[in-house]
């Protein structure tokens, strides 16, 4: 392999506080923060997990989820409700992220994309579930601060017949 097509390294800086973000991110989804989590995207930020694999455009297939600001403000109210059977009991959910890599390493335009694997799990009732799959992020600064433009959760099985889901991967 010759060295033009090595990539460059990340700067470590950077990379050590995207990876520190996507930690605080998954802790607020297991800590049921959810109004937090949601504060985490721009005002224009988008949730999004695709119902196929390869699947670039929210509009043209229907998706497992396409949530913007407002639709995750609606969703979080329907979880906390005392009549939500779907989180009755809770869910108690563990995410680990892993895999942490910047596109075009060092890069300093907005957005900052970045690739991650995760796996999710999650227990309510009776036996666990389990997620798995990669993240796309599309990151930018906020007032010097790291914020989600847009999350994009492909589950490894996304094209299967999936159980219903309450709560974001």
């Amino acid at each position: 392999m010759s060295e033009a097509t090595i990539p460059a390294a990340p700067d470590a800086a950077l990379l050590c506080e995207i990876e520190q973000f996507l930690y605080r991110e998954a802790r607020l989804l297991d800590e049921r923060r959810f109004e937090a989590w949601r504060d985490l995207f721009t005002d224009d930020g988008v949730y999004w997990m695709p119902s196929q694999h390869g699947q670039s455009d929210p509009d043209r297939v229907v998706s497992v989820f396409y949530d913007d600001r407002s639709v995750m403000a609606s969703r979080i109210q329907r979880l906390r409700h005392p009549d939500a059977h779907i989180q009755t009991p809770v869910s108690h959910t563990a995410h680990s992220v892993t895999n942490v890599e910047l596109e075009a390493p060092g890069a300093t335009a907005a957005p900052l994309v970045v690739h991650a694997v995760f796996h999710m799990a999650e227990y309510r009732r009776s036996a666990p579930r389990w997620f798995a799959g990669r993240y796309r992020y599309e990151l930018e600064r906020s007032g010097g601060a790291l914020r989600i433009r847009m999350k994009k959760v492909m589950l490894i099985d996304c094209e299967s017949a999936l159980p219903a889901m309450a709560v974001y991967l």
